[in-house]
């Protein structure tokens, strides 16, 4: 894998070597094998071809992670367009300014976000294509409709005998060429169109190969929205280059489901954000801990191997039970719950970086990471801290190298923002990078609240105290005034199993800011925790988009 440097040539090359092997499972659902892959990208060229379009031209996907979705992928980047993947999860007009932005000349779409969308407020698209059976629900072109209506007859023509291996054949592509544009989630209230390069995919999944092992017919869950860069390498463009197959839940993937379906496919390897694994050992694992015995492990620094052995055993087969390690990235992991993993032996890592490094920046193997670090600097890129004192003193973290984007698509204004005439990449996040080069990030730039008195606080860090809490589901630190305020969304069903009304739980959240407190130093105290009625509103990596509950008065 570290010999080539096209993207293309590691798939067709996969396709052709795992011809009969089983690469995509709708859970529940059907299969398709890599030589029905295959198929569905020949009949996607075909389309396209006789539709008019050309290399370089925008095909934009929305819709839950299928079979499907990941094919259409395959057959567009094969072919020489440029894929726009959106997340599902974003809001019709945002789709609808993303398309167009984008310039996308067709749009595939799943049946569950189409209802939603109004084809009129894409003047520009020339079809749109629904992913569960590509049937065409759109089309202002009769070249396309003719193309989509004669697709398998043309097939039939093409390959008259029947459609082998040695037929596939795909372009190579230049490393600078335009892969994907990725429209960030946006913790900031707007997309930004980030533009990929061959070069800075391929980047990552010569690292991803050298790090995480996978082989052909290892099975992976693809939870990660693919409309997300981190699910679309990390699971989907990795997975397929060494012939893994691929699962996808097609469904919200809580602690339940998590279990069901993980125990039937067995995952050699498990990506997924902070809040997916904190979730399922605070509902799944701990409870199954003695209480008093749960408080040892977190606190006592030896504890029988044998107990912590049995926890850890409980703790995999949660997860399926066979898997290399679970790769936690797109958000802050909570410190605590980290110690507990460490404790126990839990094979996790974490991967960090973002949408403009493809998305990679640091990451290493679960057994060579230090705890609350985020690893080390991925191959083909450098990193420094911009700080007096980077060992020490938080300062913001930039990196350059093969994964950095080409830019934001249609604003010069933004890239020159994000990337400085030296080409280092400005991440927006505060850390620190000890001796050996492991990199600890400390939280968001603009995240950052500078007290009165001059004191730096990073918010994250008291949430994440605060998050382990009882009756804390999820927190935000907000600085109003002076003061120090704690919005927090309580874990209503955990309060209602205890028969506690709404001023008992008040009561029990006031018990937490005075311990809390007590962890505390006095400049970042806790004044006031209030109450919010319902979760906060997030991105797709999960992430409590702050901008809108910073106007919350005391």
């Amino acid at each position: 894998m570290e010999t080539t440097s096209s993207l293309i040539q590691l798939i067709e090359e996969s396709i052709r070597k795992n011809w009969n092997l089983d690469a995509m499972t709708d859970y529940k659902g059907a299969t398709l094998q890599y030589k029905d892959v295959a198929r569905k990208i020949e009949k996607m060229h075909i389309l396209f071809e006789h539709a008019g379009i050309k290399k370089g031209d925008k095909i934009a996907l929305c819709g839950r992670n299928s079979a499907n979705w990941t094919a259409t992928f395959l057959g567009v980047i094969t072919y020489g367009a440029v894929a726009v993947p959106i997340l599902h999860e974003f809001k019709a007009d945002n789709v609808h300014n993303i398309v167009n932005h984008s310039e996308a000349r067709m749009l595939f779409v799943g049946d569950q976000v189409w209802e939603n969308f109004n084809e009129a407020a894409m003047p520009h698209l020339e079809g749109i294509i629904e992913l569960k059976n590509f049937d065409l629900v759109v089309s202002r072109s009769q070249r396309l409709t003719y193309a989509r209506e004669h697709l398998n007859e043309e097939f039939g023509k093409r390959y008259p005998c029947r459609f082998r291996a040695e037929n596939v054949s795909y372009r190579r592509e230049e490393p600078e060429e335009l892969a994907v544009i990725n429209y960030t989630s946006g913790t900031t209230g707007y997309s930004k169109g980030v533009m990929l390069p061959y070069r800075s995919i391929i980047s990552n999944v010569v690292h991803i190969h050298k790090k995480v092992g996978l082989k052909p017919g290892d099975n992976v869950v693809s939870m990660l929205p693919l409309g997300h860069i981190f699910g679309l390498v990390f699971d989907f463009i990795y997975g397929v280059t060494v012939g893994a197959h691929l699962w996808f839940l097609t469904r919200m993937p809580s602690p339940k489901i998590i279990a069901e379906s993980f125990a039937e496919i067995r995952p050699r390897v498990i990506a997924c954000v902070p809040l997916i694994v904190e979730k399922i050992f605070k509902k799944n694992i701990l409870p199954k801990v003695d209480n008093k015995l749960g408080k040892l492990l977190l606190k006592l620094p030896i504890v029988s191997d044998k107990i912590k052995e049995q926890i850890r055993t409980q703790a995999m087969e949660v997860f399926g039970g066979n898997f290399i390690e679970i790769v936690i990235g797109g958000a802050p992991f909570n410190p605590e719950v980290e110690a507990f993993l460490r404790k126990i032996n839990f094979p996790y890592t974490i991967a960090y970086g973002m949408t403009e490094a493809a998305p990679l920046i640091c990451h290493s193997r679960w057994d060579e990471i230090q705890y609350t670090s985020c690893g080390k600097t991925v191959s083909n890129m450098e990193t420094k801290v911009l700080s007096s004192d980077p060992e020490r003193i938080p300062g913001e973290l930039v990196c350059r190298g093969m994964n950095v984007m080409l830019g934001y698509y249609k604003n010069e204004e933004a890239t020159a923002q994000a990337i400085d005439c030296n080409g280092w990449l400005h991440t927006g996040d505060m850390a620190i990078k000890d001796a050996e080069g492991n990199i600890f990030i400390k939280g968001r730039c603009k995240n950052m609240l500078l007290t009165a008195s001059g004191q730096n606080i990073y918010p994250e860090e008291i949430e994440a105290r605060l998050n382990n809490m009882p009756f804390v589901n999820e927190s935000l630190v907000i600085l109003a005034g002076d003061k120090l305020i704690a919005l927090v969304y309580p874990d209503n069903e955990e309060a209602f199993a205890q028969g506690m009304d709404k001023k008992a739980l008040e009561a029990a959240i006031e018990v937490n800011r005075t311990e809390l407190n007590k962890m505390l130093p006095a400049y970042s105290q806790i004044t006031r925790i209030k109450l919010y009625p319902e979760e906060f509103e997030k991105t797709a990596k999960k992430s409590i988009k702050r901008f809108l509950y910073q106007d919350i008065k005391e």
